[in-house]
């Protein structure tokens, strides 16, 4: 089995970033080939450092890497796409932190995934242009549950397995999906799901995002689903993501 090239270029975004020594930045990366990684950027946090500006959260940048036995090190770095307004918008860019988080806790290190590098880079595109950035959060939280393998059941009930009928369900993250009535009965758990939300799930779930970009959701639906989704989220990792709770923050003192 040939070894693995000791340096290697490649696109990368970067997910996370903390200082590291007196000058240094250890960086959590998402990258197509080589799936999350963890690097340093030497010298990054010194004013004249040529890194200086190319590492910074939420960027697509093209990078040379130096494999390490521990940590890898960033011998090269120059910004692809900055995705400015996620970083000149508040709002926007507490989106593109939950997006990141939420995606950093369902990726193993060095677990090779061009599907979710994909998703990630059309994503934070997506927050910086789209007028409704919530409807792009749950599209992206689909579609990242789908690459996972934890993509939730609407079409069928995850009690009894048979169709669903066209009226108002429940939705249990411990079931997978949705139940309908009749299998709830007796259950603690199960969230009310309104047929309309359940008919906007279908429709994110299945359709691509030149289709989805044209819903129009207002605030009760909105709330339905992002509700359902963060509880299933939640389930699923066994702890609310710290991002979620700082966008509710934000948006209420928007109202």
């Amino acid at each position: 089995m040939p070894r693995p090239e000791r340096v290697f270029r490649t696109d990368a975004v970067i997910l996370r970033r903390h200082d590291f020594g007196e000058a240094d930045r250890l960086l959590t990366l998402l990258t197509p080939e080589h799936g999350k990684l963890r690097a340093i950027a030497k010298g990054a946090r010194k004013p004249i450092a040529r890194k200086t500006g190319h590492v910074e959260l939420y960027t697509l940048v093209d990078m040379l890497i130096a494999r390490g036995r521990d940590l890898h090190i960033v011998q090269q770095a120059e910004t692809k796409e900055p995705f400015l307004p996620l970083h000149e918008d508040l709002l926007r860019g507490s989106y593109a932190s939950y997006v990141v988080e939420l995606l950093d806790r369902f990726t193993a290190e060095q677990d090779p995934g061009r599907g979710e590098f994909r998703l990630l880079v059309q994503t934070l595109g997506w927050l910086g242009t789209e007028d409704d950035p919530r409807l792009v959060t749950r599209y992206y939280e689909l579609r990242l549950l789908e690459l996972a393998g934890f993509a939730p059941a609407l079409h069928t009930c995850g009690v009894g397995q048979e169709p669903l009928e066209p009226r108002d369900q429940f939705f249990s993250p411990a079931d997978g999906g949705v139940v309908c009535p009749e299998h709830r009965v007796g259950m603690e758990r199960g969230l009310p799901l309104p047929l309309t939300a359940l008919k906007a799930l279908r429709h994110l779930q299945r359709q691509p995002w030149h289709v989805v970009r044209g819903l129009q959701v207002g605030g009760p639906l909105h709330r339905d689903l992002e509700r359902l989704m963060l509880s299933y989220i939640a389930y699923l990792l066994e702890q609310r993501l710290q991002s979620v709770e700082f966008l509710r923050k934000l948006r209420l003192e928007e109202l």
